[in-house]
């Protein structure tokens, strides 16, 4: 009797990345996963910042396993996950640990063969990566299906964005970008902020940036950061989650994007090689 193949599951990738650190990417990632979660969505969150685990700190989650178990062969992807808020899939990354901020292509083939075994429903699988332009973060966007890159009005915040922007157009041909401004007094603020990012990216890159929306500048974030909670699942009401359900459902509206498999997502990260070191020219313009 001839075996089934396997059928290739479709999930919806996204990468969330920004160019530095302190614009609230990993509290957004949170709080877009419980998001999708009240809108009927099996989530995995993927903490892809390897080296340094983010997302089971700031949801006060205690991993026995971490992505270096998996890396080395100990442990399976089974065994690794963790059940988040809502029933929330997380990937926990490892702390500390300054090889995984460059996998090579090995345990880039380790995490391939693990997502290829894993068998449990997912419809969204979200890659939080690490800031910057550092090699992980180009692999992991330029798998992903879509690509959000998350800034704030601050004027350093907006630079190292357009620096992000520059290398994955630059380097490999991404064209498009879905923008989300943090910590935004307002949406005037939020639209002047996208405004002037798009403005040079248009001008030096050719690339056209969608304005994916904005999370307001609002207390009740950073008192569920305090209570290491998703500011979603602590204040739904607040502005803030608002906000983040509205951004939600547009990126459920369907899409020309072909890249829907988990294989495909992993997969594209081998097809691509390793992505040369990034100079300060990435900053010039």
């Amino acid at each position: 009797m001839a075996v089934k193949k396997k059928q290739k599951r479709y999930i919806k990738t996204i990468s969330v990345s920004s160019g530095k650190g302190g614009v609230g990417k990993t509290n957004f990632v949170a709080s877009l996963a419980v998001a999708f979660r009240r809108l009927g969505k099996n989530v995995m969150v993927f903490d892809a910042d390897l080296g340094l685990s983010n997302i089971d700190v700031l949801l006060q989650l205690a991993p026995k396993y971490n992505i270096l178990h998996l890396l080395k062969g100990e442990k399976e992807l089974k065994d690794i996950i963790i059940e988040g808020p809502m029933g929330i899939k997380i990937l926990p990354a490892s702390s500390g640990v300054q090889e995984l901020t460059a996998i090579d292509e090995f345990q880039r083939i380790r995490i391939l063969d693990a997502f290829d075994a894993y068998d449990e429903d997912i419809d969204i699988l979200l890659i939080d990566t690490s800031a910057g332009i550092s090699e992980n973060v180009a692999f992991f966007c330029i798998a992903a299906q879509e690509i959000i890159i998350i800034t704030s009005p601050e004027p350093t915040a907006i630079t190292d964005a357009y620096a992000l922007i520059k290398v994955l157009f630059t380097r490999y041909q991404e064209k498009t970008f879905n923008i989300i401004v943090n910590y935004a007094k307002d949406s005037e603020e939020a639209l002047e902020t996208f405004r002037r990012l798009s403005l040079a990216a248009e001008r030096f890159l050719s690339v056209s940036l969608n304005y994916l929306g904005y999370i307001p500048y609002d207390d009740a974030v950073r008192k569920a950061v305090t209570s290491q909670r998703a500011f979603i699942e602590l204040y739904p009401n607040s502005a803030a989650s608002k906000n983040i359900v509205k951004i939600a459902k547009k990126l459920l509206e369907p899409s020309d994007n072909v890249k829907g498999t988990l294989q495909f997502f992993i997969g594209n990260l081998l097809s691509k090689g390793t992505p040369r070191r990034q100079t300060a020219h990435a900053y010039s313009e």
